[in-house]
């Protein structure tokens, strides 16, 4: 395991995306999500994904430097096309205009459909609370089936991601992010680049069995990730796929095979409570609430915000450096060849 510190890390990152045809906005964006994703610990969703979005562009699954458009305009709700674009790039835009229309309004409702891989749903949900918006956000994935519904034993989703976030007043926001499946599929490949096992009960083998082997989800046939919560869980991963994706005509996954490529389609619900004029109860009462879950604290408890893991990670790396396993350093640096340089460089 290699630290490298993370100003480093993006800024080989950004080398790489403007070495394969990105245009420095883009580049920049995708650098700092990717490695942001890396300082708060979902590695799953960092800079572990570069050799996918390089063999997206290759493939043609990944558009560089596309513009987002406004397919659909209501006043009330927004549908966004961003045409495979760089989902970094397209969440960002679709949520600024999302945001000045509900600090226009009150609410907004934004529809992104058919992003290339959009990465940590929490970076988006935070965008819009450092704007001082409440926001939820239904996710889709379209990558081939890798989540067998409640009861099954065959792979039928994907992962669809659900994110929410709560701004406060000087304080980090409380932010929920997580995957409607037990594990992120990246979270999967890497405890595999890290020859470490799964936690029971994440991962079913193409036989249908339980297993801890995180590499049965990259044999052919893959194995079925599961969903988190039982019934509870599978429902909220439907919810997703519907909300995300059918319900504005975007892809949906609805056959086992996907295309090589990862498609995002994203629901958010945007709400300015400055603009309705509830920010000042609201804020009361939310930490009313907060105060009230970490009381148990005071007596030696270890209850924890949403987000608050995270921003403790993030302050750890952010001092002593990202912890990149060697197997993904070896994939960074043929991605870095792929497209031209002598290597990624990091270490």
């Amino acid at each position: 395991m290699h630290l490298v510190p993370w100003d480093r890390l993006q800024a080989n990152t950004l080398s790489v995306f403007r070495a394969a045809g990105s245009e420095p906005r883009e580049a920049q964006l995708i650098a700092e999500h990717l490695v942001e994703a890396n300082l708060r610990g979902h590695d799953s969703h960092g800079v572990g994904v570069v050799p996918m979005y390089i063999n997206g562009v290759k493939s043609g699954g990944m558009v560089m430097n596309q513009s987002l458009k406004v397919a659909i305009d209501t006043g009330a709700m927004l549908i966004c096309d961003a045409g495979q674009g760089a989902g970094q790039v397209m969440a960002h835009d679709a949520m600024a205009l999302g945001i000045a229309r509900a600090k226009d309004e009150g609410s907004a409702i934004v529809s992104l459909r058919n992003s290339h891989h959009i990465g940590r749903i929490g970076h988006w949900a935070e965008q819009c609370a450092a704007a001082g918006m409440v926001s939820i956000h239904f996710v889709n994935v379209v990558a081939g089936a890798i989540v067998a519904p409640f009861g099954g034993t065959q792979s039928r989703l994907g992962t669809n991601p659900f994110a929410a976030a709560f701004p406060r007043d000087g304080a980090p926001p409380v932010v929920v992010d997580f995957a409607t499946s037990k594990l992120a599929a990246g979270k999967v490949r890497v405890a595999h680049n890290k020859g470490v096992e799964l936690p029971p009960g994440a991962l079913l083998d193409n036989q249908g069995k339980p297993t801890i082997n995180p590499g049965a989800l990259f044999e052919t046939p893959p194995g079925s990730l599961t969903t988190f919560g039982e019934h509870k869980g599978w429902g909220l991963m439907l919810a997703c796929e519907l909300l995300g994706a059918a319900l504005v005509g975007a892809p949906t996954q609805h056959e086992k095979a996907g295309s090589g490529a990862v498609i995002n389609s994203m629901f958010s619900v945007i709400v300015s409570p400055e603009r309705l004029g509830t920010a000042g109860p609201f804020a009361a009462e939310m930490e009313a609430v907060l105060g009230w879950v970490l009381s148990e604290n005071e007596g030696g408890g270890s209850v924890k915000l949403p987000g608050m893991p995270e921003l403790e990670t993030r302050a750890k790396r952010l001092a002593e450096g990202v912890p990149v396993d060697a197997a993904t350093l070896e994939q960074l640096e043929a991605s870095a060849r792929d497209v031209g340089l002598k290597g990624f460089g990091a270490v």
